[in-house]
C-alpha cells in the first residue's frame, strides 16, 4: 500500500500548513490533485480513497486548512477569506510550477469535499490558469444547515463590534449526519483532530464565501465533476443541482448515490465510488485537451 507523507508548506504569512501527500510509484503521472477538505475534517478522513486515487497513478498534495487537522496554531480561526483563498492560490502555484520544471507537466485538478467545495469554487474563477478541472464531492455550497435569523443578527452585531475571536460551536456534532456507519460514526465522535469550534472571523469569512460561491458559477469553465449523496442531510442536493446548471462548462458531469449519506468516503460502496471519480479522471487528464 502507498502510504502519505506527512509535509509542510509555508503560507505568505509565514503560517505553517501540515499535510499529507501522496506520490505514486510510476515514474509518470496521470495527473495532480489538489485537495481541500469539509469545515469539521481533515486529510486524514479520506486516506482509503487518496491511496486508491495515487495507486491509479495519481499524486495528491492534501493540506489541512489552517487551524484544522494537523495544524494546532489558530484553531478554527482565519483573519479573512482572502487568506483561505491565498493559501489555496500559493499551493497550486507551487504545484504547476513543480510540474513544469519537471519537463513532464500533467493536469492539475483541483478536488474539493463538502465546505471546501466554496473556497473552490471561489479559487477556479480568480485563478483559472492554475487548474485543469475541478471536482466537487457532496459540495457544501448550498447547505441544508443554515444559521438562522438570530443567528444572523449576532454575527452581524459581533462584525460591528469587532468582536472576532468569539469562540462558536460547528452545528454538525450528531456524527449520523456524515455517515450511517457506527464504526464511522465513533471514529468521527472521537477524532482528537476534527474541528468543533470556529471564532467569529471564521463564520465572516464564510459567510463571504457563501455569497461568492454563489455568484461565480457562470464564471467556471473548466471541466466540472460532482458527487451527490442521495441521503445527505447537510448538503441540499437540489440547490446543488441548481447551481451546477448554472455552471458554464460544457464538460459537466454529476452523479447521485441515492442510498448514501453525505461522506461518501466513509459508504460500504467506497472502492466503487472512488472507481467513477477515477473514471472521469482519467477522461479528462487523457483528452489531450488540457
Amino acid at each position: 500500500m502507498i502510504e502519505p507523507f506527512i509535509q509542510e508548506f509555508v503560507a505568505s504569512d509565514n503560517y505553517r500548513l501540515q499535510g499529507r501527500v501522496w506520490s505514486p510509484e510510476a515514474e509518470d503521472i496521470k495527473g495532480v490533485l489538489v485537495v481541500l477538505h469539509g469545515i469539521q475534517s481533515h486529510s486524514a478522513w479520506y486516506e482509503a480513497s487518496c491511496r486508491q486515487l495515487c495507486e491509479s497513478g495519481y499524486q495528491i498534495y492534501f493540506f489541512d486548512r489552517r487551524g484544522s487537522g494537523l495544524n494546532r496554531e489558530q484553531r478554527g480561526d482565519t483573519l479573512h477569506w482572502q487568506r483561505l483563498v491565498q493559501d489555496t492560490v500559493q499551493i497550486l502555484s507551487q504545484v504547476r510550477f513543480l510540474q513544469s520544471s519537471s519537463g513532464k507537466a500533467a493536469p492539475v485538478i483541483l478536488q474539493a469535499m463538502s465546505w471546501g467545495a466554496k473556497l473552490a469554487a471561489v479559487v477556479a474563477t480568480r485563478r483559472p490558469d492554475l487548474i485543469d478541472g475541478l471536482a466537487l464531492l457532496y459540495p457544501g455550497i448550498k447547505a441544508r444547515v443554515r444559521p438562522n435569523p438570530f443567528q444572523k443578527l449576532q454575527l452581524n452585531l459581533a462584525d460591528k463590534l469587532g468582536v472576532r475571536q468569539k469562540r462558536v460551536a460547528i452545528p454538525l456534532s450528531d456524527p449520523a449526519l456524515f455517515t450511517g456507519d457506527a464504526g464511522w460514526q465513533n471514529f468521527i465522535r472521537h477524532d482528537p483532530l476534527a474541528l468543533h469550534e470556529v471564532t467569529v472571523s471564521f463564520l465572516l469569512a464564510n459567510r463571504e464565501l457563501d455569497r461568492l460561491a454563489d455568484q461565480v458559477a457562470e464564471q467556471i469553465e473548466c471541466p466540472v465533476f460532482c458527487q451527490l449523496a442521495g441521503q445527505d442531510q447537510i448538503i441540499d442536493n437540489r440547490a446543488t443541482e441548481v447551481w451546477l446548471d448554472r455552471v458554464r462548462s460544457v464538460e459537466k458531469r454529476c452523479i447521485s448515490y441515492p442510498a448514501a449519506r453525505h461522506t461518501l468516503e466513509f459508504e460500504p460502496q467506497r472502492e466503487q465510488i472512488v472507481a467513477d471519480y477515477a473514471d472521469w479522471l482519467a477522461e479528462i487528464c487523457s483528452s489531450g485537451e488540457i
